[in-house]
């Protein structure tokens, strides 16, 4: 293995992923929701903070709208 590479020369390609990549944040959410996906986790296999990505993006991709009732 060389000990140094001329970077110019590796013909660096775009990432086709990008578009689709990920960013952190923090949110404020109940504690229930949170059980209630990490029991839907446990009997899924799929780890709950990606459930939790599928859902809300189920919600983008069918264009759902939101159905708040104040009390």
């Amino acid at each position: 293995m060389r000990d140094n590479y001329d970077i110019d020369k590796l013909n660096p390609r775009p990432n086709p992923y990008a578009k689709r990549l990920k960013k952190t944040i923090t949110i404020n959410i109940e504690t229930s929701i949170i059980e209630y996906f990490k029991r839907q986790a446990e009997r899924t296999g799929v780890p709950y903070q990606t459930l939790i990505n599928l859902y809300l993006n189920d919600c983008v991709q069918n264009n759902r709208e939101l159905n708040i009732t104040w009390k």
